[in-house]
């Protein structure tokens, strides 16, 4: 780069105060009455009786002091001690003249992309009320809709005439935190309190072609039912009918939900159907919705 004129120079260049010369080699540097530590003693120059000191050979600089090769005398007179400061500072870059290609790679400079959701110890930086701190993503990032399960019952289950009777929903479909029985109470026991969004469907039918009479279904809560859906089907020839509920229900870890149904006909051998023709499915779902 050139310039026009004389270049600019960067340093902090002070005069020491004046010392007194004592039979001694250390003496004190002040600035204003206030001590001064050179970065070393190349970066003083320092003049004895008139001659330019050679640094390290004639003296030394140990913190706020300067150390003299020989001790000096009261005749002796140091004119001046100039401290030049950092000569290779480049002080305080103008506004917006610093690029990406001048950054350091450990520091935050942006030009990488994170392609993946970030890891729970990943760290962004937030103002605090104008206080830049760190922060985890684990702090910052959405809660998941878990624990969540949906369990579907593949076979056909036979059920007493107008008994309300549990859905043995024993195949798993997904069950994110372990926290469904599908082989003993076909329950679901969240362990996470919060509001859950539950949902199920069963096939009410009965074995013979005889039409259904009345059918119901039913989410318990902690084994009392919470909310029934129920129908009349004498009005249709049907022998076999979808009944869907869903609920909101605030859950403690330690409740648990189950689904039920009823079948009240006067055919034998009522039934809840596991699967039709691979469309319809009796099945018992839910996830966490808010903690």
């Amino acid at each position: 780069m050139a310039y026009i004129g004389s270049q600019p120079t960067v340093g902090n260049f002070q005069a020491c105060d004046a010392i007194t010369t004592s039979a001694t080699t250390t003496f004190n540097l002040l600035v204003g009455g206030v001590a001064i530590s050179p970065q070393s003693a190349q970066h003083c120059l320092v003049s004895l009786n008139g001659v330019l000191q050679a640094p390290i050979s004639s003296y030394t600089i140990s913190g706020s002091t300067i150390i003299f090769a020989a001790a000096l005398t009261t005749d002796d007179s140091i004119d001046f001690i100039t401290v030049l400061g950092d000569v290779l500072d480049l002080g305080v870059p103008s506004d917006d003249t610093v690029g990406a290609a001048q950054i350091k790679a450990d520091l935050i400079s942006g030009t990488t992309a994170l392609a993946a959701e970030p890891a729970d110890t990943d760290e962004f930086l937030v103002s605090d009320a104008g206080v830049l701190k760190r922060i985890d993503y684990s702090l910052i990032k959405g809660s998941p809709n878990t624990p969540a399960f949906e369990a579907k019952r593949t076979g056909r289950q036979t059920v007493s005439d107008n008994t309300h009777t549990k859905l043995a929903a024993g195949t798993e479909v997904f069950d994110s935190d372990g926290t469904y029985d599908h082989s003993t109470n076909y329950r679901f026991t969240p362990a996470v309190a919060g509001k859950y969004f539950i949902y199920g469907s069963i096939g009410l039918g009965a074995n013979d072609n005889s039409a259904l009479g009345t059918g119901s279904i039913s989410i318990y809560k902690n084994g009392s039912a919470y909310q029934t859906f129920h129908n009349d089907y004498s009005s249709n020839s049907l022998n076999l009918n979808w009944v869907h509920i869903h609920a909101t229900i605030d859950l403690d870890a330690d409740d648990y939900v189950e689904l039920y149904g009823n079948v009240n006909t006067s055919a034998s051998n009522p039934f809840f159907e596991g699967i039709d023709s691979n469309v319809y499915q009796s099945t018992f779902g839910g996830y966490k919705i808010v903690t």
